[in-house]
């Protein structure tokens, strides 16, 4: 008993789980998408769980500088930039005061289908000290696709200036598009300036100490069921997943 309890003790890693769409009737199709009912039980059952909630920004420089942190440390973050994020999500953030990080593609600001988030919006989000701002590129296209190295610096350069220039503050932290980097374009972010990057799960090759290639854990209609959300907020589920039978 005691053996085991030390081998999992040395496999936690403080979740930092991931959300898109917040709505109030997700299509069963998109797996992307959670419900507004659903994220409001998952904000309260941290909240009333007593899980210590964290920014990114601070999670990340406490696993830089090696302190310690208790074991239901947790972060919160948005990819994409969606509208529903102020609207649903952003209700619940400030309801049980948890802090959270949106990464935001900086060219569909405002476009028009509607669906994004407004700079009004981002800054609103910004201005409650409860949301830090982060870069998900100008574009959505993966970085891992684009073969021009001007064009890969100016996507990782230029949309932390354009979010700098409109926010008035310093954006420290990236989101690979759909998670994928390789050694190349983790090297872009650092002499970008970012202080953290996410992806999703770049696998064991990754140390879970890089603040460049941090993994983060997919929030989906599953986790409706708090028991698979429990799991996914242990810190053990990152370990479980690559160690899962091919």
């Amino acid at each position: 008993m005691g053996a085991s309890f030390a081998f999992f003790s040395t496999k936690y890693v403080a979740p930092i789980i991931m959300y898109h769409s917040v709505v109030p009737d997700p299509d069963p199709k998109n797996m992307l998408a959670v419900s507004v009912k659903s994220f409001e039980r998952q904000m309260r059952f941290l909240k009333e769980r007593g899980y210590n909630v964290v920014t990114l920004e601070a999670l990340a420089g406490m696993i830089k500088n090696k302190e310690k942190f208790p074991r239901n440390t947790v972060a919160i973050t948005f990819d994409d930039g969606y509208k529903d994020n102020y609207t649903y999500a952003f209700p619940a953030l400030k309801k049980y005061g948890l802090p959270a990080t949106v990464f935001i593609i900086t060219q569909e600001v405002s476009r028009p289908q509607g669906d994004r988030l407004s700079w009004d919006q981002i800054k609103a989000m910004r201005d409650s000290g409860l949301v830090v701002i982060g870069s998900h590129c100008i574009g959505p296209e993966p970085l891992i696709n684009i073969k021009s190295a001007d064009e890969l610096r100016r996507q990782i350069f230029e949309s932390k200036k354009i979010l700098e220039d409109e926010l008035g503050r310093p954006v420290n932290l990236f989101s690979y598009p759909e998670g994928k980097f390789d050694d190349m374009l983790r090297q872009i972010v650092i002499d970008a300036g970012y202080k953290a990057a996410v992806a999703t799960n770049p696998g064991k090759r990754f140390s879970n100490t890089d603040i460049f290639a941090l993994k983060r854990l997919r929030i989906s209609r599953t986790c409706d069921n708090l028991g698979v959300f429990f799991v996914e907020a242990s810190g053990y589920y990152n370990f479980m997943r690559e160690h899962r039978r091919k």
